[in-house]
């Protein structure tokens, strides 16, 4: 009887139940969004693994399932308050030139799979170790910080907005439940143009990576953080897109995307993201990190330990 929900995407060749995508993206995004990730980290593993998606046209395919489901996250943001525009607007004008170089990497020194799966690990690894730090640390500081009146900060959360205070060329400041937060712009911005050329070899907008940064090195809060990296994964991935299939591979054909693969891929990440971006004030930033950190680490092990137990010429 479920024979009438399989299809056949001719453009990547994947054979799966219509149904499948949407709702594999929305648990992944639901979760994700929280940390200010869109889940396309997430969402490129399965692809290659479950669905036997493996060309370099999985990467934009990564970035249509972005176009199409972070506006839901991004618009709770704003509508709860809790965009940091200047930290955004740091975060894109960095990252945007790094993917476009990260996606010329990635369809001309790494289009094959067995090497590819092998960059995918260490990028996963490196984004579980950031988290996992952060939350340790924090579980440390609330334990030895805590005070009476902290104990109301959850139901401030339902209140609070991110209050810009100082933007300039060399730092930006603003407060957020009664706390001022500050970090470099020429270093935010710099980090943005590395984590940028990463995140564009890894079909993921650039925006994604830089979150742990922000949490973890700059200090700045997960709930202000998120929706400025989610804005910055979107519109790097807009232009992504574009390169991507204009930008030729060596056999000489572009690695346009499956748009209709991404685009259910995007329905059900659209429908994760509002819901996750709804949720996370509900949630500690300790246990947000935690679980993200420990749900990328286990894919990058065994993506890692692939790449090391498969033949050079052997299947996927």
């Amino acid at each position: 009887m479920l024979d009438a929900f399989y299809l056949l995407f001719p453009v990547s060749g994947v054979k799966t139940y219509f149904f499948l995508p949407p709702l594999v993206a929305m648990a992944i995004s639901f979760f994700t969004s929280m940390g200010g990730l869109s889940g396309a980290f997430l969402l490129l593993p399965f692809q290659m693994s479950v669905l036997g998606f493996t060309s370099p046209s999985v990467s934009s395919t990564n970035l249509v399932f972005n176009i199409v489901a972070i506006p839901g996250g991004v618009y709770r943001y704003m509508r709860e308050g809790r965009m940091a525009w200047p930290l955004t607007a740091v975060i894109v004008l960095g990252t945007l030139p790094g993917v476009f170089l990260g996606y010329y990497l990635r369809v001309v020194y790494l289009p094959d799979p067995r090497r590819f799966k092998l960059f995918v690990g260490l990028v996963l690894l490196y984004v579980a170790a950031r988290l996992i730090s952060n939350a340790w640390v924090n579980i440390f500081r609330d334990r030895n910080l805590q005070r009476p009146e902290q104990q109301g900060a959850g139901n401030q959360m339902a209140y609070a907005t991110v209050q810009t205070v100082v933007v300039s060329p060399l730092k930006v400041e603003y407060e957020f439940l009664g706390e001022r937060y500050a970090f470099s712009t020429v270093g935010m911005f710099l980090l943005a143009l590395v984590v940028g050329a990463i995140g564009g070899i890894y079909g993921i907008g650039g925006g994604a990576i830089i979150a742990p940064f922000c949490i973890a090195v700059f200090g700045l809060p997960v709930y202000t953080v998120a929706g400025a990296t989610l804005m910055g994964t979107f519109l790097t991935s807009v232009a992504g897109i574009s390169f991507y299939s204009l930008v030729p591979l060596r056999g000489g054909a572009a690695a346009s995307p499956d748009w209709l693969l991404g685009t259910l891929f995007g329905i059900g990440g659209l429908a994760g993201m509002y819901l996750g971006a709804r949720a996370q004030k509900h949630i500690p930033q300790k246990v947000i990190s935690a679980l993200l950190g420990l749900v990328i680490l286990f894919l990058a092990v065994a993506y890692i330990s692939q790449y090391f137990s498969t033949a050079p010429h052997g299947r996927y």
